[in-house]
């Protein structure tokens, strides 16, 4: 008897799902650039609980009748494809015809349609891929797709949903992708019956600055160069634009988003000298470049491509973003005023590759509980303390890639010696900078400032988990615009934001701070305001991670270079450190101190 079978179409869908449906994003996404395919000039978004309760997409495009309505919700059914050589001339966002079965496969769904020459249009209601109710109905011409349940019969997935404010967010991040491929399209946004976005159709530059924030419009360099490879059109933001996070970079081919590392390699280099390396430019560019010469099909949410000629491209992409700054005056370039700014190489020298070597620990387990260095411990990756007060959070992510691939030092990590009492009357200051003491087997090097980190870290935990941090009120309430990103960051999260010291109101795109916690001083408020937010807008993490995360960025800014002067102060300061459970790593796992053994100084003479 064979045991091989061909799987069921609703197993079969379900499957599929999980590759294009990850999360409730991915459903808006797929409904939102169907809309677009279907020539809609108005587009609005509707989302309660995050997607988790219902995601609902309406538009006025040119609608379906009945057969096409029941026809698009079976496997790789599409309208876009006749055959395989249209997959190298695409002018469409979807080609596959997976999406729609994917999600009917896993949500209860309702499609309401009608064809602007019909009088009445049809209503198809289905759960796991079944037709459970079909009539004809009246209603606007265009589409209106409800995905509602999401996951419902997949409890797995569905139990892996962060928070409603990350899931939020990742829905937002879809949307301002698609509006800003779009300008020439109105766009509206809702959760929960509030308006989040309202974007009238018009030029890229004023969809942009609105989704960027009060005070961007005059910080964009506009960019437009046209060579017989690419044409490149878009704006690059000046250096004061720039962000901690890569929360603000958009990059399009054929007005399709797209993450190419290379291409935006090429983008940061056009800002070396500019900007510092903590630091990431912001910029929405738009490649127009012949279908034939890119590959879209290699990836299952499409936002990897291959380009035939990447390298010419990159060339290209570089002196393009030179040029605009050297035009703005912010990078002197020469020749501004030639016809064409560049020639298109000819010839583009071929060498190999150099293989990187890194050490990887052979015996790292990613799905092994551990203890990571910066007093964070278990899988989720914070501290104790907070686990122990209930911000725990099964489903939180790693902080970052370095989590999961655990990539080694080569220098082995050395067991702290601490110094004896007697050996203390022999410390010494290096450049107000480093705290040396010696021990039996050499010296004990203490970085000040990050010492200071930690332990600021350890105390601003310990008050968190029980109360809120201590707060100063502001003589005179401080504004500050907000991109539409960060503006859903802090209403979303406004009881952490009052557990961290800060009190405030919004209206319209201003934050309005009235209280902040009182170990920032003035000269820090600002730049600490951008990385806060940036951190909480941008990173995938929710529960404790959230929380372990921006109070280590508070302690970072609380801990500013001081100077240790007395004998007395350098004993405490010692003593102080060395009672904190992970004294040897700051939060973020950065040394605190080192060990120079005697040998290892043998061996520099």
């Amino acid at each position: 008897m064979s045991i091989i079978q061909l799987l069921p179409d609703h197993i079969a869908n379900q499957i599929a799902a999980g590759e294009v449906i990850q999360r409730p994003a991915s459903v808006a996404k797929e409904l939102l650039e169907n809309a677009v395919d279907a020539g809609a000039t108005q587009i609005q978004l509707v989302v309660k609980d995050a997607g988790k309760t219902l995601i609902q997409v309406l538009d006025n495009g040119k609608g379906m009748d009945v057969q096409d309505a029941e026809n698009c919700f079976l496997r790789h059914a599409t309208s876009k494809l006749k055959s395989a050589s249209d997959l190298f001339a695409l002018q469409t966002k979807g080609f596959r015809g997976e999406a729609l079965a994917s999600i009917a496969a896993i949500a209860h769904v309702s499609l309401k349609t009608q064809q602007h020459e019909q009088q009445t249009g049809i209503q198809i209601d289905i759960e796991g891929n079944q037709i459970k109710s079909k009539k004809e109905v009246i209603c606007k011409a265009g589409a209106s797709f409800e995905v509602k349940n999401l996951f419902y019969n997949v409890p797995a997935r569905r139990n892996f949903l962060k928070s409603d404010t990350i899931e939020l967010g990742h829905i937002q991040t879809e949307f301002e992708r698609v509006a800003l491929a779009h300008p020439e399209i109105q766009f509206s946004f809702q959760h929960n019956g509030q308006e989040l976005y309202h974007l009238p159709s018009g030029h890229l530059r004023m969809r942009l600055a609105t989704i960027l924030g009060k005070g961007s419009n005059e910080k964009l360099v506009p960019i437009d160069e046209q060579t017989e490879i690419v044409r490149i059109i878009g704006y690059v933001g000046k250096p004061e634009l720039s962000k901690k996070s890569r929360g603000e970079q958009y990059l399009f081919v054929n007005q399709r988003f797209f993450k190419d590392p290379y291409f935006n390699h090429a983008i940061s280099k056009a800002y070396e000298g500019m900007i510092s390396d903590k630091h990431h430019a912001s910029y929405c560019i738009f490649l127009e470049v012949d279908p034939q010469k890119i590959d879209v099909n290699i990836h299952p949410t499409k936002t990897e491509i291959k380009f035939e000629e990447d390298r010419f491209i990159y060339s290209i992409l570089l002196s393009s973003v030179r040029q605009a700054l050297g035009k703005h005056n912010i990078f002197p370039t020469l020749d501004f005023e030639s016809e064409s700014a560049f020639e298109v190489p000819s010839e583009i020298r071929k060498s190999e590759p150099i293989v990187p070597q890194i050490d990887v620990d052979p015996t790292y387990n990613p799905f092994q509980t551990t203890t990571r260095h910066g007093g964070t411990s278990g899988s989720s990756g914070f501290s104790p303390a907070l686990q122990q007060a209930g911000f725990a959070n099964q489903n939180s992510s790693p902080e970052d890639w370095q989590a999961f691939y655990q990539i080694t030092e080569t220098r082995e990590e050395q067991p702290v010696e601490i110094f004896e009492t007697q050996q203390a009357a022999h410390q010494f200051l290096l450049h107000d900078k480093y705290l040396v003491s010696p021990t039996k087997s050499g010296f004990l090097i203490i970085d000040i400032r990050r010492a200071k980190n930690r332990m600021i870290f350890d105390e601003l935990i310990q008050q968190f988990v029980s109360q809120p941090l201590s707060s100063q009120a502001l003589l005179f309430p401080i504004e500050k615009p907000l991109a539409k990103a960060a503006k859903l960051t802090w209403q979303g999260q406004q009881s952490l934001w009052n557990q961290l010291g800060f009190y405030f109101q919004i209206q319209d795109d201003q934050l309005i701070l009235e209280a902040v916690p009182a170990l920032l001083s003035q000269a820090d408020l600002d730049p600490c305001l951008d990385e806060l937010t940036d951190a909480a807008s941008y990173a995938d993490i929710s529960g404790g991670d959230i929380a372990h995360f921006l109070v280590a960025k508070l302690a970072y800014f609380g801990s500013k270079p001081f100077r240790l002067q007395h004998k007395e102060e350098i004993e405490h300061f010692v003593e102080a450190l060395f009672q904190c459970p992970q004294h040897s790593h700051t939060p973020n796992g950065k040394a605190v101190m080192y060990t120079l053994g005697l040998d290892e100084l043998a061996k520099k003479f």
